[in-house]
């Protein structure tokens, strides 16, 4: 079974360009003004309308409300909602139902019992979960690494992606240790921060695609 890739915080036309033309299975588009990888709606129309069928665009949120959710998804730019604040496992499945669209809930991990506790909280309401460093200056994007160790002989019933601190030569490793289908990378292919790097793009696909 191949290993699929997600690239986040795309902002630019060659850039997401180079994550489809690379076979990236999903494109990441973030919603979070604190974030150097924030992009405007009007932008978020334009790249969405670039991604072909067979690409899952993703909107990342960090505990949005509801008037911010519906502007955003008027654009028709966005196929699921990643989750990447402190929602409660009840607005998940209000998100959800609300908005019809799938929802990844993102678990930051410090401990085997944080991704013990977000498996509990959250396989029933969400559709897939993302398991990623806790701690650092935002929630996601800060090119830190967790322990995959953790991972190990966890069973988690439903699909999963692996994200914090990846690059092109870490990947492979990465997927070995912890077992992950899919993974997801931001910082990890960019040449400055929030900047994205074709070829690192590239380099990060390449790699996966030999896995």
């Amino acid at each position: 079974m191949s290993v699929e890739a997600k690239i986040c915080g795309l902002s630019t036309p060659e850039t997401l360009d180079a994550a489809v033309a690379g076979g990236a299975r999903w494109v990441g588009f973030v919603t979070y003004p604190r974030s150097p990888r924030h992009i405007s709606t009007d932008l978020l129309r334009t790249l969405g309308a670039l991604v072909p069928k067979s690409v899952g665009r993703v909107g990342l949120f960090v505990d949005p409300d509801d008037a911010l959710l519906d502007e955003r998804l008027a654009t028709g730019a966005i196929d699921m909602l990643q989750l990447q604040g402190a929602e409660t496992p009840e607005r998940v499945a209000e998100l959800k139902a609300r908005t019809g669209k799938a929802v990844m809930k993102v678990i930051n991990v410090a401990t085997r019992a944080d991704v013990e506790r977000g498996i509990a909280a959250y396989s029933s309401v969400a559709d897939r979960l993302m398991f990623e460093p806790a701690g650092g200056i935002l929630p996601g994007g800060n090119a830190k690494v967790f322990d995959w160790t953790i991972l190990r002989g966890i069973t988690v019933p439903l699909p999963w992606f692996l994200a914090g601190g990846l690059t092109p030569d870490n990947v492979a490793e990465a997927v070995r240790v912890t077992g992950a289908r899919t993974v997801d990378v931001s910082s990890g292919v960019e040449s400055s921060r929030g900047v994205k790097s074709i070829e690192l793009i590239r380099a990060f696909l390449d790699r996966v695609k030999a896995l």
